[in-house]
């Protein structure tokens, strides 16, 4: 019998030195930035264990009870799990979805393109990964304007140099052609997100037509002179939240020229609720989806196969779906209204607030102008330090734009209502009010 010692595994690890650790990691991972908005997730968490109530308004996410998953998405995985189907699923996506996808985009979008368009991936996060990891060489530029969700952590882990461009809310925060112009000739990717997160807004047809004109013009130039491609990546995991009557539009539907250059990415992580599920997809040129996919295969960036047949047969389910979406639409945009109409009222009152109509997602762009003010007799400078006093006198958590890359102190702050009911935002409207009386 062969005698088996114990080994103190502990005896080997390196002691927590901030020198051994730099030494042990590679430069990537050390200058990787941490996110803001976990920063304030974990002062939330610290006041709830202390009994304070919070009305969270930080999370891009949805509290199942206030908004649940389609029924009929969780009784078509759950068969799909009781049959047996929890093997790898192809690594394009089950078939099924694929010709859902499809049929959904020239059902609902008016867009058609051929099968091998689409990748199904585990939400939208490792598409957009992919696309810069298969677009971007070290060194090469991505524009993106700010602020927006992700990019400068995407444009820094493939080594890219980023050009942000600010936006103006006058504009609701999104990219111009113009903003946008000074930095065509040397971009090799630009990256949009409409409805945009953090501002719940949404692009027109006229300033979306003007960018692809600009991106269609550009690869004509590149073209002649044997120049890479430039390609927009179109993130619109939120298309289907549209909550006013702003109409979402694509590129290829402004200027059909742009299906050559365009990557969409997409999913139900938000117009279904559905976050946890992990279902989404890239549409893009078939041998940007050949590269997304062999990219995607080496890290298993695999939606689970149950739940991608349910998705499917939730497409496939037109009346089920445009039910969902008129209670859903319902649900999110008396959140949103609530909390507008009251900051409107106040902003009448002489307070100093403002906020942008809500036109998509499930976020409100507001602005609590409180920078060189002072709440009693302590001078206010940073965004930071107003969502410090908002959750911590208030209750009310909520994100500085700075968390999603605009730099200006202007107050500016994503209000999420995902998580949050109508009583919860009917209670924390009298403690924001009384905060804003107070600063002078």
């Amino acid at each position: 019998m062969t005698l088996i010692e114990t080994v103190d595994a502990a005896h080997y690890f390196e002691p927590k030195s901030p020198e051994l650790s730099s030494q042990s990691i590679s430069a990537m991972a050390r200058g990787m930035v941490g996110s803001e908005i976990l920063r304030i997730a974990g002062n939330v968490r610290t006041l709830q264990a202390q009994g304070r109530t919070v009305c969270n308004f930080t999370v891009g996410d949805f509290a199942p009870s206030q908004f649940p998953i389609p029924e009929a998405l969780r009784d078509a995985a759950i068969e799909s799990y009781s049959a047996g189907r929890t093997n790898y699923p192809p690594a394009e996506g089950v078939m099924a979805l694929r010709k859902a996808v499809l049929n959904h985009y020239e059902h609902r979008l008016g867009l058609r393109y051929p099968l091998e368009s689409i990748q199904i991936i585990s939400g939208a996060r490792p598409g957009l990964y992919a696309a810069y990891g298969v677009l971007i060489d070290p060194g090469e530029t991505v524009v993106y304007p700010v602020p927006s969700w992700n990019n400068n952590h995407y444009a820094y882990l493939c080594g890219s140099k980023a050009i942000e461009v600010p936006t103006r809310p006058e504009d609701g925060f999104l990219p111009t052609a113009e903003l946008l112009a000074p930095f065509i000739q040397e971009a090799r990717l630009i990256s949009i997100n409409s409805p945009l997160n953090p501002a719940g807004t949404m692009i027109s047809p006229e300033e979306l037509r003007k960018i692809s004109e600009l991106i269609v013009n550009e690869n004509t130039r590149r073209k002649e002179l044997g120049l890479r491609l430039l390609y927009l990546v179109y993130d619109q995991i939120y298309w289907e939240l549209q909550l006013g009557d702003i109409r979402h539009v694509t590129p290829v539907e402004v200027m059909p020229e742009m299906s050559a250059y365009t990557i969409f990415i997409d999913g139900i992580s938000k117009s279904w609720s559905a976050t946890g599920l992990r279902v989404g997809w890239v549409v893009a040129p078939p041998h940007i989806t050949d590269r997304i996919k062999a990219f995607l295969n080496h890290v298993g960036a695999w939606a689970p196969h149950p739940e991608q047949e349910a998705t499917a047969h939730i497409l496939n389910s037109i009346d089920v779906l445009d039910n969902f979406y008129a209670h859903m639409h319902n649900e999110v945009r008396a959140r949103l209204n609530l909390i507008y109409n009251a900051v409107q009222e106040m902003k009448a009152a002489g307070l100093p607030v403002d906020a942008i109509a809500p036109q998509g997602a499930i976020y409100l762009s507001t602005q609590f102008d409180l920078v060189g003010k002072s709440l009693d007799g302590m001078p206010i400078t940073s965004n930071a330090q107003i969502g410090d006093i908002l959750l911590e006198q208030a209750g009310v958590a909520l994100v500085p734009f700075q968390a999603f890359g605009l730099r200006q102190e202007t107050g500016w702050m994503r209000l999420s209502v995902g998580a949050v009911s109508i009583a919860d935002v009917e209670q924390c409207i009298p403690r924001m009010r009384a905060i804003l009386e107070r600063v002078k």
